[in-house]
């Protein structure tokens, strides 16, 4: 969309962090995309089970330079900035903001689960922390990062004053506000009350006692205003609105307008990621209930711990082989990966089985099996996986009457096209799909009232429909991958201790 030429443009600018790269968009306040950029970066996985990131060496460099990529030769023709970030992660800080180490990162960060389940067991047991928390703590949950933090890195826990997740630091930086949102909140589990939208003090000093928690907001409201320091960084113009923002996953359901009770967002990135928007709070022990993007919308989510970072790891193992050339060779590979059937337990598995001793299993090869045939049957084991949570789904209450698929796993139609084969849902694409920065785009504009509250933002581009042809194929591979999963699950455990003893210096 172009802007008029009658009179001054004005823009929205929209940032998200991930887990791989920081994107941004610049867009007129009714969703016209501009311009776009893109930086990689990298994690650090100093140990097994570590994931980390450098706050100001990762998050602000980046946020920085996209700012400077795509600010306007005005500044102040940017009505409003929000920015995402991966999470929940946690980093913690001084009193003035500043990083005292680099931020844990999110599910994918397992090494404070053996203190999530003594946090539980002081607490009262699992379904207590179910009951105020919507969801029991798993590797996804914040406060046991909290806790390991004071348990094992003291010094740290000393200085510590604040906590930040990716979106609420860099938001700190533009504004110099200690605000966070109510949704990334409800991942601080068990530090938040989810029915009264609200931390709960007492769990909260249980297991990070003595520290201040931010003041909650929603993802639209507006956090503070770009002051005149980051201004001078940034090139923004002081007194810019920065609105609060979310978790990415979040932010990109908000791009695509999964807002309504039975709308699901179905992200295919580094990870397999499920938002989907509930009439009610749900409670399930398998998934995730957390607050929505907005007061009185519920949500219940779930997250693969690895489903894209397969296929970059076969790409690498393979020797660098393009995608599209992968993606050819397994479309050449009939339905059922010619008899090879996989568990994409790659870094363990976060829902629906909460196991981070799970390990990646292929299964049935021979010595006519092609390269083509072992992706195919990689792909094929995310769509079951996304078949056994969609299951999940059912067993807490919720069936999915839309469901969208985004992320850039969509952008070759194989991926999703085997998703619906094996799931038997259709999955609807989006016009515009940038993905979590052009939610927070709409955040942006929302916050200003630039856009009224509702408004659809982006409208649907196609339906991908699943082939009757499979579906008896699919039902007894499922069926084999459930057995697969439990047989080996107690082997999976055994060889992941293994590798835990090589691993740990």
């Amino acid at each position: 969309m172009t802007p008029s030429t009658a009179e001054a443009p004005s823009y929205v600018l929209g940032i998200d962090i991930g887990t791989a790269s920081t994107k941004a968009v610049l867009c007129t306040p009714d969703g016209g995309i501009v311009r776009q950029a893109r930086r990689e970066h990298p994690t650090s996985l100093p140990r097994p089970g570590w994931a980390e990131h450098d706050a100001d060496g990762v998050w602000w460099a980046d946020v920085h330079a996209l700012i400077r990529e795509l600010l306007p030769s005005r500044p102040e023709l940017i009505r409003a900035v929000c920015v995402s970030g991966l999470g929940p992660c946690v980093l913690p800080a001084d009193a003035e903001g500043r990083p005292l180490r680099p931020a844990l990162l999110y599910g994918v960060d397992t090494r404070a689960v053996p203190i999530a389940e003594r946090i539980e067991r002081e607490l009262g047991g699992r379904d207590a922390v179910l009951a105020r928390c919507g969801s029991r703590l798993s590797s996804q949950s914040a406060g046991p990062k909290l806790a390991w933090l004071r348990h094992h890195e003291p010094r740290v826990w000393a200085a510590t004053a604040k906590v930040f997740t990716a979106h609420s630091y860099l938001t700190h930086r533009l504004t110099g506000a200690y605000v966070i949102d109510h949704h990334t909140a409800s991942q601080y589990a068990p530090l938040y009350d989810l029915a009264a939208r609200a931390w709960y003090e007492p769990w909260a000093q249980a297991v990070a006692p003595g520290l201040a928690l931010p003041e909650l907001a929603w993802p639209a409201d507006i956090a503070g205003r770009v002051t005149a320091g980051a201004a001078a960084e940034t090139g923004l113009a002081a007194g810019t609105p920065v609105a609060v923002g979310t978790i990415d996953a979040w932010a990109e359901a908000e791009s695509v307008d999964v807002r309504e009770p039975g709308d699901l967002m179905l992200m295919y990135g580094s990870t397999m990621f499920f938002v989907g928007v509930t009439p009610t709070p749900v409670r399930s022990p398998a998934l995730w209930s957390t607050a929505g993007n907005h007061p009185g919308q519920h949500t219940l989510a779930a997250g693969m711990a690895s489903s894209g970072s397969i296929t970059q790891w076969f790409s690498d193992l393979t020797g660098g082989t393009a995608f599209p050339q992968l993606t050819t060779e397994a479309a050449a590979s009939p339905p059922g990966a010619d008899g090879l059937l996989a568990l994409p337990y790659f870094a363990g598995e976060r829902t629906p089985v909460a196991d981070p001793q799970a390990r990646g299993i292929i299964a049935g090869l021979t010595l006519r099996h092609t390269r083509g045939d072992v992706y195919r049957a990689l792909l094929e084991s995310t769509a079951l996986a996304v078949r056994h949570h969609f299951d999940a789904f059912a067993d807490a209450g919720f069936t999915p009457g839309r469901v969208v698929a985004v992320g850039g796993g969509t952008t070759d139609p194989l991926w999703p096209q085997i998703v619906s084969d094996v799931t038997g849902v259709a999955q609807e694409y989006p016009h515009e799909r940038c993905g979590a920065s052009y939610g927070d785009a709409k955040f942006a504009a929302l916050a200003i009232g630039a856009v009224p509250p509702g408004a659809r933002w982006n409208r649907p581009a196609q339906v991908l429909t699943p082939s009757d042809a499979t579906r008896e194929l699919f039902d007894d591979r499922y069926a084999a991958y459930q057995e697969l999963r439990t047989a080996t699950g107690p082997l999976q455990h055994r060889l992941a201790a293994a590798q835990d003893r090589h691993d740990t210096p």
